[in-house]
């Protein structure tokens, strides 16, 4: 059995839902400042907890995923009305983990900061601390990359830092088979960065090169980890100090 539950910021239980294999359900409140959603039963759960939100595949390692409804600034990289009004809709189901191939990295409902769910983004630098230019932008399943700045121009800003560093954490081991990458190309207000390397648990470095393009640039990546680091950004001899990382996909197994 899994359960859902709507809790207030000093924890008070709001709402709560459970089911079998999967819960539909709809939450009467206004949404606060600390609000979390609570999800426990099971390690692979789908969520879908805003219509504005796409469909995300999770893995919650301990049984159970903490989701702090977004608030305040860090509602400019949704959707506007996300999160807004007095009546919502939830829908979670148990999703056993698929042995094939399959995106590993995608997480619409990533948050910013810690997370005791999986595939999260993290970094040591984003633009001015803006929720527009967080981590978790990479993976978000948006993927809009000819402007910048609000959703659906969400990316990775890197505030001009040279030692820019983002960690794309899958909360568990995976067998990685294919990265693929998404650079900004809100040109000329932006640049692009022509390399940059990728790290495994296992110590390898592997450094990839990218061309100034608004498609998809695809690389094999062969590796057992838990995850994945992502530096050494090189960005292009170019006018613009703005380059910025749209999005990345990781492709593999569940080992």
């Amino acid at each position: 059995m899994i359960r859902l539950q709507l809790k207030d910021r000093e924890g008070t239980v709001l709402g709560e839902w459970t089911g079998d294999k999967e819960i539909r359900a709809v939450a009467d409140r206004e949404y606060q400042a600390g609000d979390c959603l609570v999800l426990s039963g099971a390690k692979h759960f789908t969520v879908q907890l805003d219509p504005c939100l796409p469909e995300a595949e999770v893995f919650a390692p301990q049984g159970c995923m903490h989701w702090t409804v977004p608030a305040g600034d860090d509602r400019q990289a949704y959707a506007p009305g996300a999160f807004y009004g007095t009546r919502h809709l939830l829908s979670v189901r148990e999703t056993p983990a698929f042995p094939g191939e399959k995106l590993l990295s995608e997480n619409s409902h990533d948050l910013r900061g810690d997370t005791d769910f999986f595939p999260h983004a993290t970094a040591n630098v984003e633009t001015r601390n803006e929720a527009c230019f967080a981590a978790r932008s990479v993976i978000d399943g948006v993927f809009m990359n000819h402007g910048h700045g609000e959703w659906p121009y969400e990316s990775w800003g890197i505030g001009i830092r040279q030692d820019a560093a983002l960690t794309l954490d899958f909360g568990r081991p995976v067998e990685v088979e294919r990265l693929e990458i998404l650079s900004r190309a809100d040109f000329p207000h932006d640049s692009w960065f022509t390399s940059l390397t990728v790290h495994d648990d296992s110590g390898r470095e592997t450094k990839i090169h990218l061309e100034k393009t608004d498609l998809w640039q695809s690389f094999d990546l062969r590796a057992r980890t838990n995850c994945l680091r992502f530096d050494s950004l090189e960005k292009a001899d170019d006018p613009s100090p703005f380059p910025s990382l749209r999005g990345i996909r990781v492709y593999g197994r569940e080992r």
